[in-house]
């Protein structure tokens, strides 16, 4: 067995005649203890946080999405639709068209979303008709709009209310002088037959309607469109798809996937992640100065052992190297207990949802290997580097 191992191994698990220095290191352990296990849980919360977070978007947002690179439509031909549809990995898609307009209803006014949408879009988005909060799905073909449960808070909104038309103005194309309110809007009325409930952001962004009445309110011919939602099949490389689309519609699109789609969430939530992770990795440090304390503590109580063994010939660097493997044994050891006991706790709240957000939402957590192995990587690196330098201050003042 290796010398300074074995002598390391003795030390570490034997109590010091000095009962000052036996609560120095308990202490320093159990701050190491609280520490990994601390470090551990709120990872795992953040984890929680930021699948409960994208979970909406996640299921709302398509695959893909296909939108021009320049302007706001591009033409889609019959040609063009039938190679999308042969693409292997395609499982559905949509053709859709977006555009903020104004909306009028009872006096009150909201510029939101307009988005028209083909009779495929419930197969691309399954999430929009299994969250209608009241009423139905439009019809095609027709003059209904499903609209979003804040934009009917917004406009004190009712279903089939033909007393009170929901009107949405366009602006008109054109050039020259406007000389009345015909001119310089499409004016229409709608049939809310439908309210979504998903979340508080979409709630209040959209107003569904058929993609021919969208084309026809923007002025657009029956093949444009401002972009193409895809559904990809099971384990489809959706680098594959996006190559191919850009080939069929030679370049003039730009396609992104869903974390594309949502690029300034995820910055945010990464950034949210890596600020707390800094902050604990402090704390943790802090609780590292007493185990680097504690461990020139040891070196001085065993001073008379280690002149001894200096005298019987062992080298100063595997003495100083005794203490730099029993604090990293140390810190593996107290960095372990605080694993197993922050994954206990984390593993009890997915099970039993001890700690509530509300009476029917429990705080959300995720037991990941990644969060493990970032907190064994901190641990182990801190405590090494901790017991690197306690060690090697220490081996000057004994020896010399």
């Amino acid at each position: 067995m290796n010398f300074s191992l074995y002598i390391a191994k003795r030390y570490l698990f034997s109590k010091s005649s000095n009962n000052a220095i036996n609560i120095i290191t308990g202490i320093a352990s159990v701050g190491i203890i609280v520490g990994t296990m601390a470090l551990f849980v709120v990872l795992s919360v953040f984890s929680g946080l930021r699948d409960f977070s994208l979970s909406f978007s996640n299921d709302f947002d398509p695959d893909l999405k296909a939108n021009p690179k320049t302007g706001k439509y591009f033409t889609v031909s019959l040609n063009q639709e039938n190679q999308l549809k042969n693409i292997a990995g395609v499982a559905s898609y949509s053709k859709i068209v977006e555009e903020r307009v104004l909306f009028f209803f009872k006096g009150k006014e909201l510029v939101t979303c307009l988005k028209g949408v083909d009779s495929n879009f419930t197969k691309t988005n399954s999430l929009l008709k299994k969250n209608i909060y009241n009423g139905q799905w439009l019809k095609p073909n027709s003059y209904q709009v499903v609209v979003g449960y804040g934009i009917t808070e917004k406009l004190s909104l009712g279903l089939f209310d033909f007393n009170n038309p929901f009107e949405v103005y366009v602006p008109r194309k054109g050039t020259g002088v406007i000389e009345s309110e015909e001119e310089a809007f499409y004016k229409s009325n709608l049939i809310p037959v439908g309210i979504y409930a998903i979340s508080e952001d979409l709630d209040s962004k959209y107003v569904f309607c058929d993609i021919a009445l969208a084309q026809e309110l923007l002025e657009l011919k029956s093949n444009q469109i401002s972009g193409i939602e895809i559904k990809l099949k099971p384990n489809v490389d959706d680098i594959t798809v996006k190559n191919m689309l850009n080939t069929i519609f030679k370049n003039k699109i730009q396609v992104k996937n869903r974390s594309e789609l949502n690029a300034t969430l995820h910055k945010m939530l990464n950034t949210e992640n890596l600020a707390v992770y800094l902050i604990l990795t402090l704390v943790i440090i802090m609780f590292l100065f007493a185990f680097s304390g504690a461990i020139i503590m040891m070196v001085l109580d065993k001073r008379e052992n280690l002149k001894t063994l200096f005298y019987l010939g062992t080298e100063p660097k595997k003495l100083k190297k005794i203490f730099l493997i029993q604090g990293t044994l140390l810190c593996a050891i107290g960095g372990t207990v605080g694993l197993i006991l922050g994954t206990i706790i984390v593993l009890l709240q997915q099970k039993f949802k001890i700690i509530m957000i509300t009476e029917s939402l429990a705080y959300p957590v995720r037991f990941s290997l990644q969060n493990i192995v970032i907190v064994i990587v901190t641990i182990m690196t801190l405590g090494f580097l901790a017991s690197l330098i306690a060690s090697s201050r220490a081996g000057k003042k004994v020896l010399y």
